[in-house]
């Protein structure tokens, strides 16, 4: 199953999507938000309680790999992980370049943002 994801703009509009998701009734264990400012990771994370794709979910391997690799490298990889292929991790990943952020949601089959 692939992963459903939506891009955000603004921490707000990203805040509110994700009440809607656990309204809906998807599990806070198939929300993931992603990002190249770690910082906006982190305080995002803390505000709405997603997830950010670790270890737990890339394994030791994958994330021993990420210590040597660029921040775009990286995310391409957590992406893969997580079910998107090559190119739809490049896309999306460039889309982050820019400063947005990804919500996606994993192990469900319809998503209404």
């Amino acid at each position: 199953m692939k992963p459903k994801f939506k891009i955000f703009h603004n921490d707000e509009s990203l805040s509110e999507s994700i009440d809607k998701l656990r309204k809906d009734g998807i599990r806070d264990d198939d929300i993931y938000i992603l990002a190249h400012d770690n910082d906006h990771v982190r305080r995002t994370k803390k505000e709405t309680d997603a997830n950010k794709i670790g270890v737990k979910v890339t394994g030791v391997g994958t994330a021993t790999k990420n210590v040597f690799r660029s921040k775009d490298e990286k995310l391409r990889s957590k992406m893969r992980e997580i079910g998107f292929d090559s190119s739809k991790a490049e896309k999306l990943e460039e889309e982050l370049d820019k400063g947005k952020m990804l919500l996606v949601v994993t192990n469900q089959d319809e998503v209404k943002f």
